[in-house]
């Protein structure tokens, strides 16, 4: 059997320099400077520049993989690739950034089927009081101490049963830096009604935590969380959502494909399925996936063959159409040409949707209104 680190470096190419600013803003222009905040975190420099094969911030990079092989956010504080231009953040700062908003527009995908008229299916926890609060939390899974930030909304309400998010972070990141960026710009568009998540790797070779899923360790935090949610908190079971960027775009990737996590949509952003795995469930789930057509750090290929598990999944044909309306109108002028297709003949309810943008490796620009209305349609 293969190892983790024998996926990663067959998997991931070399890549030039490190292409961005901190943290998990989707929104487009110069990042400005960005404050220290939670525990574990540190201040993080400007953006670097490394050749091929150097090492990564926190140590050298697995079997020769590029500084720039995976983003290094992490207890070094290098800055690392998230896209945008390279500014001053912090790893669990929260970067402010010129440009344009990820609220511009609230482009949806275009797709129908599984809207908001379904019933919703509340878990064991509803019409009881919350037995979790927001913050930082630990949870035990098979021995091992895991932890996760959960964000309630600010008037939970028991009685409802409210859509679950997980926002899983980069190679190098960090829970904290994925709460800090409203959950890649979801929290903010979702005014209060979901419950967001942020789980927290293990480390992974020298360039701090990831979503290796070694032996399914990681499906099993997911799984004991929402274990732990049902059970403590009203949440919706029909609908539990994963957003994430690179190696969080892979296990968003891997969260869709478990059979036990029982994922309604994921919305993976330069992610693939070779490194955190693509499990054997065969339960339809909706995709909306984006990936930069110059990505030499996950390469589009991954992405596409990633896509492909879920075209096949959701029994849709090899026809697209294009989306409409389309993400592409608010990504950016600079990340023109751009595409975004609907396949067709897909299982009612579970569309699949692919956006191909001119970008490298990074968070699609300005997509946290459109992934949030993606989700929210169902």
């Amino acid at each position: 059997m293969q190892s983790v680190a024998h996926r990663v470096a067959t998997t991931l190419t070399f890549s030039g320099a490190l292409l961005g600013s901190l943290g998990c803003s989707n929104e487009s222009g110069n990042s400005g400077s960005g404050g220290t905040s939670g525990a574990a975190t540190t201040t993080a420099g400007s953006a670097s520049t490394g050749t091929a094969g150097s090492a990564a911030a926190g140590g050298g990079a697995p079997n020769g993989m590029s500084s720039g092989g995976m983003p290094a956010i992490g207890a070094a504080g290098q800055a690392s690739a998230l896209g945008g231009s390279a500014g001053k953040a912090s790893a669990g700062g929260a970067p402010s950034s010129a440009g344009s908003s990820n609220g511009t527009a609230g482009a949806t995908t275009g797709v129908g089927g599984g809207g908001n008229g379904s019933a919703a299916v509340p878990s064991a926890g509803c019409g009881k009081a919350a037995g979790l609060k927001s913050g930082r939390a630990s949870i035990d899974v098979a021995g091992t101490m895991r932890e996760y930030i959960l964000a309630l909304p600010d008037n939970y309400d028991s009685s409802h049963p409210y859509r679950l998010v997980f926002g899983w972070h980069p190679w190098g990141g960090s829970a904290q830096q994925v709460a800090s960026g409203s959950y890649y710009g979801l929290q903010k568009e979702a005014k209060g009604t979901a419950i967001f998540v942020a789980g927290e790797g293990l480390p992974f070779g020298d360039n701090g935590l990831g979503w290796g899923n070694t032996n399914g360790q990681d499906i099993a935090l997911l799984d004991k969380m929402l274990d732990s949610f049902r059970a403590q908190l009203c949440i919706d079971e029909s609908r539990i959502f994963s957003v994430g960027f690179s190696f969080g775009g892979m296990f968003s990737f891997a969260a869709g494909c478990s059979q036990t996590s029982m994922m309604r949509a994921i919305a993976p952003m330069a992610g693939n399925t070779s490194v955190a795995g693509c499990g054997s469930g065969s339960r339809p789930v909706a995709i909306m996936g984006f990936h930069g057509t110059e990505d030499e750090v996950v390469m589009i290929d991954g992405g596409r063959k990633g896509r492909d598990a879920f075209v096949q999944r959701n029994k849709c044909t090899s026809q697209t159409m294009p989306a409409q309306p389309t993400w592409c109108d608010v990504a950016g002028q600079k990340f023109q040409p751009c595409t975004c297709v609907s396949y067709q003949g897909c299982t009612e309810g579970y569309p699949v949707t692919w956006c191909e943008y001119n970008g490298q490796h990074m968070i699609a620009p300005n997509s946290g209104a459109t992934v949030w209305n993606f989700f929210a349609q169902f």
